[in-house]
């Protein structure tokens, strides 16, 4: 008997009734609470006399390293700290181990993340007309729906993509290999740029190899190359946000997370390191994966 999802649907029931809060503010403390509750139920706590300050500290920080945006972050602690008075006031348990906790400090500058519409402006900016076009939409939409670093990006290959499937075969930090979920929008962009434009692009080198995304003379793209095409898509769609490659990966986090995601499926998808150096971390079912990106993730819920 889960004692933790019996409170919380008290506590729910308590912000509707007692507390009158409108439907979006109590939607958003269950999607940040339930995710609370999974990460305990993944250490085997169930009971809140089992919960100790240590365990919130560590939800906090996992949230952070991901990295979701600090308001994110504070609007989590804060729903837990409301969640816990609760349960000691309703009699779920005699102690508040919130009551003197303080949230992990924070570097000063953390990467900036676009909301929804800003993603979704610099993308429909792009000219697809072009065959440049075309391999730009195809690679940011590929960058912001699996969340890669640039690196990984930039090392794919033909061979790491599974088009019909919709999965990437990604090799990140040490060369740690995972499998990620491209989702629809994605895959119809990459498929179509391999289909009709690599091809042209890949004649102008011998040095294209069977790397996925190529320059205008057929070479593969370098750094400075993406963050060049960003930063001209940036200005088109008066963005006045500082965004570098890397900006997409913190954006594909935090809007899975902010969607209701579950903590470990969006770590998978991230190849966190921490997933394979402790037990609690366990290898999660790709189609588990794919269900949770379709489920959750901005540009997917446009398909359903």
């Amino acid at each position: 008997m889960n004692r933790l999802k019996d409170s919380l649907k008290d506590f729910t029931n308590h912000l509707r009734v007692e507390r009158n809060l409108a439907a979006n503010t109590i939607d958003s403390y269950n999607i940040d609470l339930n995710r609370y509750i999974s990460y305990l139920d993944s250490l085997s706590i169930q009971h809140p006399d089992k919960i100790d300050i240590r365990h919130v500290i560590q939800f906090i920080r996992e949230l952070h390293d991901i990295p979701l945006a600090p308001r994110s972050i504070s609007r989590n602690l804060s729903a837990i700290r409301m969640y816990h008075r609760f349960m000691v006031n309703e009699g779920y348990t005699d102690t508040d181990v919130t009551e003197n906790i303080d949230l992990p400090k924070l570097p000063a500058r953390l990467p900036k993340v676009l909301e929804i519409h800003e993603m979704e402006a610099i993308l429909n900016v792009i000219n697809t007309e072009t065959d440049l076009g075309k391999r730009d939409r195809a690679m940011l939409e590929l960058l912001y729906a699996c969340g890669l670093r640039i690196s990984e990006l930039l090392d794919l290959r033909i061979s790491n993509i599974y088009i019909n499937h919709g999965w990437l075969r990604i090799f990140g930090k040490g060369s740690k290999e995972r499998v990620v979920p491209m989702g629809a929008e994605a895959r119809d962009w990459v498929k179509h740029y391999l289909t009709y434009v690599r091809y042209t692009l890949a004649q102008k080198s011998l040095k294209s190899e069977d790397y996925i995304f190529l320059n205008a003379r057929g070479k593969p793209l370098s750094r400075m190359g993406v963050w060049k095409i960003i930063q001209q898509y940036i200005q088109a769609a008066k963005i006045s946000k500082k965004v570098s490659p890397h900006t997409f990966r913190h954006s594909f986090a935090t809007h899975l997370l902010e969607g209701g995601a579950d903590l470990r499926a969006v770590q998978e998808m991230l190849g966190h390191s921490d997933i394979s150096t402790t037990q609690i971390y366990t290898h999660l079912d790709r189609e588990y994966l794919k269900e949770v990106h379709k489920t959750f993730h901005p540009r997917e819920r446009r398909h359903s």
